[in-house]
């Protein structure tokens, strides 16, 4: 997400590299890039929390999906066929 977050907030940014885990950006003519890493660091966390939020959301889509066809009176076997969900086992 790093690198993302680069390329979002700097959009003169056309290379990265991590030299001794020293991220380092560069433009179109491989001029140096001074990165502000906190910006960085906050932007990227914004970006795993979008797609952790996002992977959240579809597997209750899915989830919520899958009981409305049971209570439509669909066999969980009849759903499963339909949408290709399984609901997780419960231990």
């Amino acid at each position: 997400m790093i690198h993302q977050a680069i390329y979002d907030l700097y959009p003169t940014v056309k290379s990265i590299k991590e030299i001794d885990n020293v991220v380092v950006a560069y433009d179109e003519n491989e001029n140096e890039i001074s990165l502000d890493m906190n910006l960085v660091n906050t932007k990227a966390t914004e970006l795993q929390t979008a797609e952790d939020n996002k992977k959240t959301q579809k597997a209750t889509d899915k989830a919520n999906g899958n009981q409305k066809l049971l209570d439509l009176g669909l066999t969980q076997a009849e759903a499963t066929a339909l949408t290709g969900y399984t609901p997780p086992v419960a231990e």
